[in-house]
């Protein structure tokens, strides 16, 4: 067996390090067999396989349609403790362009995140929790389903997951290709952005080209309304506050009918920010400034603003009890507590709004493709699988500490 290629202190680490040839082969047969939100079927009875094989307490699946949920009792109870963790499970719409023998079996998707890689590491954490159950308390392992776009976590607790299972706080990481490996990010406050999707509805009235004096010209409404969009955040955004605003498509007419003005453009885009009164604000002037433009022409603008996922925001005690949890296993040099928030969504951001937690980064490099998240050359590090597994253990053992340890 080959030792792992990077170092950690701890028990957990060294334990976990011993198997990590069967954590590369999960990861990388769930790689091989990517699924969507709510299909993850292969992946979700693969993991209770491995649960079963771990020897975690009880398995629970179809929480969330597709989630599945493990409890760990630790060897002493007096505590009444519980604590979660969480990984994702869920792949992309994305063609892979790699080659190596365990890429994607399934044309148009692949795992383009890492879930394949986050999903093994709760599982070699859930084998080490429950052979050795250093803790005192129960820890709550949640695999959650269709974080890409569809809100899985928010679907599990609708399901019932804090009830079935009340955890007084939650942890979950993400790999992150801008740290090298071996490194873990956080900070003890907003991680990653709100996310929303804007559709604006352009209505005027169409005609012939040669007669665009007979129109009410959507094409021209909609470019206008593009350009004027870019002053929201530049003129309403306080420069130390954080907002994005891209309009990213825009469909009127037909590409074939070169001299036929529609009556009808489409565009939609996203906005991100952090804080709900910016988020607030820039939905209020977008709707204004989308009607008064359209109107300023004689058209119509009808704005449909979606709250898709909320900013995932660590609340403090948990954000700093974490970074000291990373520090001991990778030392303090290798912890960024500072870490910069990224303008990206998470529906991590569901369950931190119900319950205190700590959304970690874990470095993972970017590889020998360069290649970022949602890229279609994107592979997990597999170097990494311990120590996250290590991490996840650590943060339970730690939260929920035998009083003879």
């Amino acid at each position: 067996m080959q030792p792992p290629r990077l170092k950690a202190g701890g028990r957990a680490f060294a334990h976990i390090a011993q198997y990590h040839p069967e954590l590369t082969a999960l990861r990388r047969d769930l790689h091989a067999h990517p699924e969507l939100g709510f299909e993850e079927v292969y992946t979700s009875t693969r993991v209770k396989e491995a649960l079963r094989l771990c020897g975690v307490d009880e398995i629970h699946d179809g929480i969330g349609r597709t989630g599945v949920v493990a409890v760990v009792r630790g060897r002493g109870q007096s505590s009444g403790a519980m604590v979660g963790l969480r990984a994702d499970m869920d792949a992309l719409p994305i063609a892979e362009d790699n080659e190596f023998s365990w890429k994607s079996c399934k044309p148009g998707l692949m795992h383009g995140c890492g879930h394949d890689g986050h999903t093994a590491m709760l599982v070699g954490a859930a084998r080490y929790l429950a052979e050795t159950r250093n803790f005192d308390g129960t820890a709550v392992l949640v695999f959650q389903p269709a974080e890409e776009g569809y809100g899985g976590a928010r679907v599990m607790m609708e399901d019932g997951l804090f009830e079935r299972f009340p955890v007084q706080s939650i942890y979950a990481m993400h790999n992150w290709p801008a740290l090298r490996p071996g490194m873990v990010g956080i900070n003890n406050g907003p991680m990653m952005a709100a996310a929303d999707r804007i559709t604006i509805e352009v209505t005027g009235r169409g005609g012939h080209g040669a007669h665009a004096y007979q129109t009410v010209d959507v094409v021209l409404v909609a470019a206008h309304i593009i350009t004027a969009a870019q002053s929201i955040v530049s003129r309403n955004v306080r420069p130390i506050e954080s907002a994005v605003l891209s309009l990213c498509a825009v469909q009127a007419g037909d590409l074939g009918a070169f001299s036929v003005l529609p009556g009808v453009a489409r565009i939609v885009g996203t906005v991100r920010t952090f804080d709900p009164v910016v988020q607030e604000m820039v939905e209020k002037r977008l709707k204004e400034m989308c009607n008064a433009v359209a109107l300023g022409f004689g058209a119509t603008a009808t704005v449909h603003y979606e709250h898709i996922y909320p900013a995932t925001i660590n609340s403090e005690a948990e954000a700093l009890f974490a970074g000291d949890v990373a520090e001991s296993l990778v030392g303090a040099d290798h912890v960024v507590r500072d870490l910069e928030p990224s303008m990206g969504a998470e529906d991590f951001s569901f369950m931190l709004q119900t319950k205190p937690g700590a959304y970690l980064r874990i470095g993972q490099g970017s590889g020998a493709s360069g290649s970022a998240l949602h890229n279609s050359r994107y592979d997990f590090n597999d170097d990494i699988l311990p120590l996250g597994s290590a991490l996840h253990a650590s943060l339970i053992e730690q939260a929920m500490p035998l009083a003879s340890l």
